[in-house]
């Protein structure tokens, strides 16, 4: 059976009804379960600015595959990163969590940048738990380059991994290794990452095709970050009056479409793009180092700042998804990276985590009920935060910050008839400000998370289950087991949002199962058993 959010998910899909699926409300068909979409890839370019491809309004550098995935999908044009700079963005992406109460906050430059640690639940670990392959390929920005420790990517939820664990190796697009999930692998200098990770993104596409289980990918290219590094010279932008620097720019983002194309590509040969979301994202605005200008561009359009500022062009971001069945449309919802995690949640059919700040976008691909946003929020610690509720955004810098001064600075900007943020509105309407200015404060603290999911762990001769449920509901007719012997499950009739359900099964297994229901519907965990470390 299929739980309420998989059940949602299948009844709400514009796309798919178009091709003769039951509708919403009605009872579903196997033939509906088995053409709904569960496969997931999310692909992640790095320092894209919104307007640096063509169906946000780019003229200069050629983006034809995101071009056609746009006007055949699902364009959303207020979407917004966690943060504007690298590593408090993936966070918030990875977790759910905005940078007000996630575990990463900061990139190393601006201060200590934390590692994730084993309370941070990821959507890979989501997706896993649901049976789910999953896998990371390319840029994970968090240390330390240690394997087996909480902030590793195989241990946050992948299963297979293949890239850099660290922010400043991903800046390295010829480098002498890569991590090959717990393993440092050697490389002679002289491949070009991007290409090879593409390769390998292909490879575990068409190798879990073969599988037929579902599969989530995340693709986190490093393009196009600086340095603007590319094999050769720059194509077809090689005789533009620039500088060598945005000639080179400009072909990696053309490359970066290219790469998009090998994974549709890939996956339609592979014969599972109609069961499979794609989604196209950014980790923040446009960058501005080693040389690139993205005036040449209009990288960030009519929005104000780029990379590491609070303004819109630091914090939009392009987000498209796709699937051959969905209804194109334009969709105008403010969305934000952390509504990843529950739309995870929601595709792959297991209930939402509680303690998030994210809101699944499920409804707003497949043309059902959206719960959207009441505001945005986005926190760099000691520096600048800001909060954007309806038309009205506010920024707030700390003292002695971007020429603050010692009392620091407010700005309010009604963006109704002010996008680039150039009118400071915040003395005209002080009461506004200090309204904002509460909820603001209200929404950066501690992480507000509980445990989630399903844990094992070998000790001794014994295996130790754990099931926390971490979801906003309760949970019925529970029972633990290992592998897939059901005879000697362990149950217990009802399990409340925030409790824990813990069984000791006194001989080893590969795998442990749960198995409960909500809202009638039956769900299923299931996790490999991890020894215990030593």
């Amino acid at each position: 059976m299929l739980s309420t959010t998989r059940r949602g998910f299948l009844a709400g899909s514009g796309g798919v009804l178009a091709a003769g699926l039951a509708s919403a409300g009605t009872a579903q068909t196997a033939e509906a379960r088995a053409r709904a979409p569960r496969n997931i890839v999310l692909i992640l370019a790095d320092d894209l600015g919104v307007c640096e491809i063509g169906p946000y309004g780019q003229r200069i550098i050629a983006t034809p595959v995101l071009d056609r995935m746009a006007a055949q999908g699902v364009k959303f044009t207020n979407a917004f990163a966690g943060s504007s700079l690298c590593a408090p963005s993936r966070c918030a992406l990875l977790t759910g969590v905005h940078t007000g109460h996630g575990t990463v906050r900061e990139n190393p430059e601006g201060g200590t940048q934390h590692s994730l640690n084993s309370s941070d639940l990821t959507f890979a670990e989501i997706a896993r738990l649901a049976g789910y392959r999953t896998a990371l390929i390319g840029k994970w920005g968090f240390g330390p380059e240690q394997p087996d420790q909480d902030s590793h990517p195989n241990v946050r939820g992948y299963d297979e991994f293949y890239g850099y664990i660290t922010h400043a190796h991903a800046h390295q697009y010829w480098p002498t290794y890569l991590w090959h999930n717990r393993e440092m692998v050697a490389f002679d200098g002289a491949t070009y990452s991007p290409d090879f990770l593409r390769d390998r993104a292909v490879k575990f596409i068409k190798e879990s095709a073969k599988d037929g289980k579902p599969f989530l990918l995340q693709f986190a290219t490093i393009l196009p970050h600086s340095p603007s590094e590319i094999p050769g010279d720059a194509g077809r932008y090689q005789d533009e009056p620039w500088t060598k620097a945005n000639r080179r720019h400009a072909a990696q983002v053309t490359r970066l479409d290219a790469h998009v194309g090998d994974i549709l590509d890939a996956l339609r040969e592979a014969g599972v793009a109609d069961e499979t979301v794609v989604v196209f994202a950014a980790d923040n605005g446009p960058h501005h180092e080693k040389g690139v200008d993205p005036n040449i561009f209009n990288s960030n359009g009519p929005y104000r700042g780029v990379k590491r500022q609070l303004y819109d062009g630091g914090i939009r971001i392009p987000l498209i998804a796709w699937n051959p069945a969905f209804t194109p449309k334009v969709v105008d919802e403010h969305v934000a990276l952390w509504d990843i995690l529950p739309t995870v949640a929601d595709i792959a059919g297991v209930p939402r985590p509680a303690g998030i700040d994210g809101r699944s976008i499920r409804g707003l691909l497949t043309g059902d009920t959206y719960a959207g946003h009441p505001f945005l929020i986005w926190n760099r610690p000691r520096k600048m935060q800001a909060i954007r509720r309806g038309h009205w955004k506010l920024i707030r810098f700390n003292p002695n910050i971007a020429g603050a001064g010692a009392e620091g600075r407010i700005e309010l900007y009604d963006l109704r008839g002010d996008r680039g943020e150039r009118h400071n509105v915040a003395q005209r309407y002080p009461d506004l400000v200090d309204k904002l200015i509460e909820l603001l404060d209200r929404s950066i603290g501690s992480d507000p998370r509980v445990p989630y999911g399903l844990t094992a762990r070998a000790e001794g001769g014994d295996v130790v289950v754990s099931l926390a449920n971490g979801s906003t509901g309760p949970w019925s007719k529970v029972r633990l087991y290992l592998d897939k012997d059901d005879d000697k499950s362990v149950g217990q009739d009802r399990l409340a949002k925030g409790e824990s359900f813990v069984v000791t099964f006194p001989e080893k297994g590969k795998v442990a199962h749960a198995r409960f229901k909500v809202d009638g519907e039956e769900v299923h965990f299931r996790i490999k058993v991890r020894p215990t470390p030593a």
